[in-house]
């Protein structure tokens, strides 16, 4: 199933609350929150006390990234805030499994997330433990990033891996993702796209019904194939 996560680093703070009012409204079952430490990536973002107020007032699943140097001393404290699906930097981990296996025990769902430049043989040992990989498509850090085109193979290899191992784990996309990256993304066999300013800068409905014509588009095409 093809979702849109927008991602709130993309928001106008201000308006916070009305926007992802607006998201809702207009079909989205996703949110994405990016947690950023200074330290793994450039920029400070947000942390427990957002993702705590969100959490009171939507439904939506709370699609939590965690740009951090050693995640695991937060997961239970941001399972606590209201994260559902809580995704870690293989990069960042000393002990990625362990790390997995804390989120699920947290109840939320566990992602792992590679930028760019990481293979994807660091999920060799753990494909089978998560319910989603995160590929950046930009280097972490800053939103309105332009989409890096050698990732679109990434994303490919991973589909291949993932199906022929018979694994129900989705694929997330996180940079650069708008109306003129969207098909490459999908076309490759990512199925969970994350938009910042793509959803936020200008009209948000108008702009998540655009996606969501092409996630029916990709679903008629699906239905055609079965």
């Amino acid at each position: 199933m093809y979702q849109l996560s927008p991602s709130i680093l993309g928001a106008d703070f201000y308006n916070l609350e009305k926007q992802i009012m607006q998201v809702e409204k207009a079909g989205c079952k996703w949110l994405h929150v990016d947690v950023m430490d200074g330290m793994f990536v450039p920029s400070i973002s947000m942390g427990m006390p957002v993702i705590s107020s969100v959490r009171e007032h939507t439904s939506l699943f709370l699609d939590v990234h965690l740009m951090i140097e050693k995640p695991e001393r937060y997961i239970k404290e941001f399972a606590k805030s209201g994260a559902d699906m809580i995704t870690v930097h293989t990069e960042a981990c000393t002990h990625l499994d362990r790390t997995l296996t804390l989120i699920h025990e947290c109840g939320a769902k566990a992602g792992v997330a590679l930028n760019p430049a990481t293979s994807l043989d660091t999920l060799e040992y753990v494909l089978d433990k998560v319910d989603m990989v995160l590929l950046m498509t930009v280097n972490p850090g800053f939103g309105g990033q332009r989409y890096i085109p050698s990732c679109t193979s990434k994303i490919r290899r991973l589909r291949e891996k993932i199906n022929s191992l018979g694994y129900q784990a989705d694929i997330e996309v996180d940079g650069g993702i708008n109306f003129d990256t969207i098909n490459t993304v999908l076309d490759a066999g990512a199925n969970v796209i994350v938009a910042g300013s793509a959803v936020f800068h200008g009209d948000i409905t108008d702009h998540i019904h655009k996606f969501q014509e092409q996630f029916a588009q990709y679903n008629r095409k699906a239905g055609k194939k079965s």
